[in-house]
């Protein structure tokens, strides 16, 4: 492993998050500074730092649905545990493809406080249920998976492209079916998370048609599932249904969203999902 970046670098900064283990610190990062160390080397970490209060699993373990507050809350954990593996795995891809351009990595540290903030949400939200991040046991799926990423374009392909643009899909799913509970807040939430995941999605089309060497606006289905390192496939970035507009605002082509919406596994390419 590379030696540690200096103090006071954005590199410090995203090193730090990513292997912090005190809780405050993921929910309430230092200011990003503002210089960058020149010619850092690659730094690939395999696992983050993970705070006392959390327990990880191996295993998702079996959930009674969303009908009591109880069920919500642990939907409500599962969705702050996706943030949190989200904006470690921002700070993750800064150090591991330093080589990428600056205002590449700089729009991963603007997603990664995203995440934060939306952290902050989901926490509110667990303690009017009477509940706390920490209640219920996690999976560190993203990061069982991701890191396994060997270059950037293979990075957007599976967070931006992948889980993000799921996420769309999903968003508008609980949204619906938290309102239906009397949930409001829990609700509305989730419905301004997937408004702002549209932003991410659509940095992700970006970047990937400009480091894969595609025009903007030219996202190729086969290219981009070429590029989703095994056993990942398109089964898992997708839910039901398929939020067409909001991925269309996304960069998503209707071309692309028939191909993903046709999609089926095959004994050569198994899906295999994350659970909570």
């Amino acid at each position: 492993m590379p030696s540690d970046p200096a103090e006071g670098t954005v590199e410090a900064w995203a090193l730090a998050y990513v292997t912090s283990e005190s809780l405050a610190h993921k929910l309430a990062p230092p200011a990003v500074p503002t210089v960058w160390e020149d010619a850092p080397p690659a730094r690939r970490l395999s696992h983050p730092g993970r705070p006392p209060e959390l327990r990880v699993i191996e295993r998702a373990e079996k959930t009674r649905g969303l009908t009591t507050p109880r069920g919500r809350a642990r939907a409500v954990h599962t969705f702050f545990h996706h943030e949190l593996q989200a904006a470690e795995l921002m700070a993750w891809a800064v150090l591991a493809f330093p080589d990428t351009p600056r205002a590449f990595r700089e729009g991963l540290l603007r997603i990664a406080l995203d995440e934060v903030r939306h952290m902050g949400f989901y926490a509110r939200h667990l303690e009017l249920l009477g509940f706390r991040f920490g209640d219920f046991p996690v999976r560190d799926w993203f990061w069982a998976r991701v890191p396994s990423c060997a270059d950037a374009v293979s990075f957007v392909s599976v967070m931006g492209l992948g889980l993000e643009s799921a996420n769309l899909d999903h968003a508008a799913q609980f949204a619906a079916r938290f309102r239906a509970l009397g949930d409001e807040e829990g609700a509305r939430i989730q419905e301004l998370v997937g408004l702002e995941e549209i932003a991410h999605v659509r940095f992700g089309a970006r970047w990937f048609c400009a480091l894969s060497g595609a025009p903007e606006g030219t996202l190729d289905f086969d290219r981009w599932c070429a590029a989703l390192p095994a056993p990942l496939s398109p089964l898992l970035m997708r839910g039901r249904p398929i939020q067409h507009e909001a991925r269309r605002r996304a960069g998503q082509p209707d071309t692309f969203l028939e191909r993903l919406a046709a999609w089926e596994p095959t004994p050569h390419a198994p899906g295999h999902a994350p659970g909570s």
